[in-house]
């Protein structure tokens, strides 16, 4: 499975019709909507906004494709079907139709729709996917440097920190490094 990092936009004008391709990262499906909404407001005087997304979650991988009533199956399956062809997850690729008078018909629409998707996805830069985990952790104040340390090894960060007694802490890293760093803090770390 592969990701991207960031936000990407790619533009092709197609028998007088400008078809904007945007692909961004995603975590979940709140995110997949904040970013239809923007691009929604961003044009609104756009012909059609199609899309399609795959979103890893605790239950399996969730996908939606919808075609913006353009013809079915021309805009939103052509899309998604670059998507699931490269084992993407975790974000939405939105191709915005500006209409310029002359009909592609579906075969064209088609082609048009999955090649500006296809574009998009060239100029994004993919990566493997890594699943991450977040871990509570309470552990004494001298060993906080160690673990500062090792989570950049890791890869890891700390998302939440409360001193007190006792440093509280929930760090998330790479599902493959959680051991390493359960193991080598075992005895003074309570989870």
């Amino acid at each position: 499975m592969y990701c991207i990092k960031s936000i990407q936009q790619v533009e092709i004008v197609l028998s007088k019709s400008r078809f904007i391709g945007v692909i961004a990262p995603c975590a979940n499906e709140q995110d997949v909507l904040f970013e239809l909404k923007r691009l929604h407001a961003e044009h609104p005087t756009a012909s059609h906004i199609a899309y399609a997304y795959r979103i890893k979650t605790e239950h399996g991988i969730v996908y939606r494709f919808h075609d913006a009533g353009e013809p079915t199956g021309t805009a939103g399956k052509p899309i998604f079907q670059h998507l699931d062809g490269k084992d993407l997850i975790n974000l939405v690729i939105v191709v915005i139709r500006y209409f310029g008078g002359i009909k592609l018909g579906a075969g064209g629409l088609t082609r048009a729709y999955g090649n500006t998707a296809k574009l998009a996805i060239e100029t994004a830069e993919v990566h493997p996917y890594i699943e991450r985990v977040q871990i509570a952790l309470t552990l004494d104040y001298q060993h906080m440097q160690a673990l500062v340390y090792l989570l950049k090894k890791l890869d890891g960060q700390i998302l939440y920190q409360d001193f007190a007694g006792q440093i509280r802490l929930i760090v998330e890293l790479p599902a493959t490094e959680a051991d390493t760093l359960l193991a080598s803090f075992s005895g003074s770390v309570q989870t």
